[in-house]
């Protein structure tokens, strides 16, 4: 053959290969869902789809229940179960100890004085709020979301968009890379952002906030959804366990919601579950406004409900308010279900629902039933333990700070006084362990590298941050709380009461059923990244639910 004849049929080879060959697609790719939303529910219990399980409406919980799957044993692997952590370690897949947030407030040693969790005096507000309240930014967060592993997944063409009454709330799920994240203002009674993310608000937001609907939900009386007399999974309206809203000198409905706000604050909604419908409202917003799930690549949805854990402190789990806040939530979550059914389809949506944290019953109530409870007095107990200290070391002033249950020494000063920090440690433990209502206490030395045996030491040592936590991590008794009222509730332990909250699937390629095997928070990011095939949070440390996944 010769030369020539080798190079025309090569050519044709080449020309035919050309015209067969498909040229890749840059749309959605099959297996994945258009749409990715979490929900997070702040300071619900476990217990509460089962308690009030037959006024739930059948297109909120209840379809959930029937259609997805239910993991009913899941757990926080760590303490202390605060709103900002909780949402840190369910969308980085990770525990304090790694992803950094170890409290919604912290103290800082460089600068001897405590910080807010999304606290950024870099940044500025954007729209039409106060100019603290948009200060913010998720600096703070060590590790990526799996909102931003979605947005590198796709190089930034993924859009993140997350919302919440809370700054936290918003700002720790949407990640470093959100698209937006949006958040209340109580002077304005607008959603606001910050310039980390944008330099103004999309039209949408500024649309939404002409509504002006926080002043429409509160210019009428909180009044039950249902009768009264309906509500027998709660104790009586009028009991010594809730807490009053402001104007009021009974904790009893109709609760006059006109008579608390003025322009000038609209902060009061936090505390009904009119906070969580405005929340809804913008959140039904966003997936117009910014046509979720509409374009080539995955998005991601991040709601959370505030409401629910400003009307839990205030009143307690046992009050009238917090059963009819969950019914009304129930009719929201049913909203946002049957707009997503009907505009992409079950089958395009990946949806999960859990909680930040839980909640204890009201001590006082426990204490008044014979129960073990208590209320720890956090002043009075350091007021003793700066006395032992001056006396076993001539010196009150170790102690820098305490915050979320943990004990910050002066470094500084104990090293002027030749005294070797472990040993303080072990001393100001030994001390607190003999003070009632402390049932355990571990220093810094055991939790950054011991081997810890008691699952309850496991979940503070999976809560403590070398570099921000505490030297001496406190540990209450079950049912004990350092709270100054006997009226309403409060979380933060290691006990099943706050730890235990609900976790439910729905949608793509999820099978309706159940499993009562344990479930770490910490396993939502990396079960989700399994499933859209995507590299989980560069800090996980959770694993892929394997009843979903497979």
């Amino acid at each position: 053959m010769k030369f020539s004849t080798v190079i025309f049929f090569t050519l044709l080879s080449f020309t035919l290969h050309a015209q067969t060959t498909e040229i890749p697609k840059t749309s959605n790719e099959p297996g994945r869902p258009k749409l990715v939303v979490g929900i997070v529910i702040d300071q619900m219990r476990f217990d509460y789809i089962s308690k009030y399980y037959s006024k739930f409406s059948e297109n909120g919980f209840k379809k959930l229940i029937k259609q997805g799957f239910n993991c009913k044993n899941t757990n926080y692997n760590y303490s202390p179960t605060y709103t900002g952590p909780g949402h840190a370690s369910i969308y980085t897949g990770t525990t304090p100890a790694f992803h950094g947030i170890v409290g919604n407030d912290w103290f800082v040693r460089n600068t001897n004085r405590p910080t807010y969790v999304t606290d950024d005096p870099t940044v500025q507000t954007v729209g039409d709020g106060s100019e603290k309240a948009g200060k913010m930014s998720p600096r703070n967060l060590l590790a990526s979301t799996i909102g931003d592993e979605l947005r590198l997944y796709s190089n930034l063409k993924s859009k993140v968009i997350s919302i919440a009454l809370k700054d936290r709330a918003a700002i720790l799920p949407g990640g470093h890379l959100s698209t937006g994240s949006y958040w209340f203002d109580s002077g304005t009674g607008n959603f606001i952002s910050s310039t980390f993310f944008m330099k103004e608000l999309p039209g949408w937001v500024n649309d939404f906030n002409a509504q002006h609907l926080a002043g429409k939900y509160l210019s009428q009386p909180w009044n039950t959804l249902l009768p009264i007399s309906y509500y027998t999974e709660s104790a009586s309206d009028d009991n010594p366990y809730e807490g009053l809203y402001p104007g009021e000198t009974k904790p009893v409905f109709p609760h006059n919601l006109p008579g608390m706000y003025s322009k000038n604050d609209y902060g009061i909604i936090r505390s009904t579950p009119f906070g969580n419908t405005i929340t809804k409202d913008i959140a039904l917003a966003a997936l117009k406004g910014e046509n979720l799930g509409k374009g080539d690549f995955t998005d991601l949805l991040a709601i959370s409900f505030s409401a629910t854990d400003y009307v839990g402190h205030k009143m307690g789990p046992q009050s009238v308010e917090i059963e009819d806040t969950y019914l009304r939530l129930d009719r929201d979550i049913a909203e946002i279900l049957t707009y997503l059914d009907k505009n992409y389809g079950k089958d395009n949506v990946l949806l999960f629902i859990t909680a930040d944290h839980a909640a204890a019953y009201v001590p006082a109530q426990l204490k008044d039933n014979q129960l073990n409870s208590g209320y720890f007095n956090g002043k009075v107990f350091l007021n003793f333990l700066n006395e032992y200290l001056k006396i076993k070391y001539s010196d009150s002033t170790f102690v820098s700070f305490a915050i979320n249950n943990e004990i910050y020494l002066n470094h500084s000063t104990i090293r002027q006084k030749n005294l070797i920090l472990k040993d303080v440690e072990d001393e100001i433990a030994s001390f607190s362990t003999t003070y009632n209502g402390i049932a355990n206490a571990y220093t810094g030395y055991q939790l950054n590298g011991e081997v810890l045996k008691s699952k309850p030491a496991t979940l503070i040592q999976n809560g403590f941050n070398i570099k921000r936590s505490g030297d001496v991590a406190l540990m209450f008794e079950p049912a004990w709380l350092e709270e100054a009222i006997p009226t309403g509730t409060t979380h933060g332990s290691t006990y099943t009461y706050d730890t235990q909250v609900p976790l439910l699937w729905y949608g793509w390629k999820i099978q309706s059923g159940y499993t009562s095997e344990p479930v770490d928070i910490t396993d939502i990011a990396p079960t989700i990244a399994t499933m859209l095939s995507i590299m989980p949070p560069n800090a996980c440390t959770g694993k892929p639910i394997v009843k979903i996944t497979k």
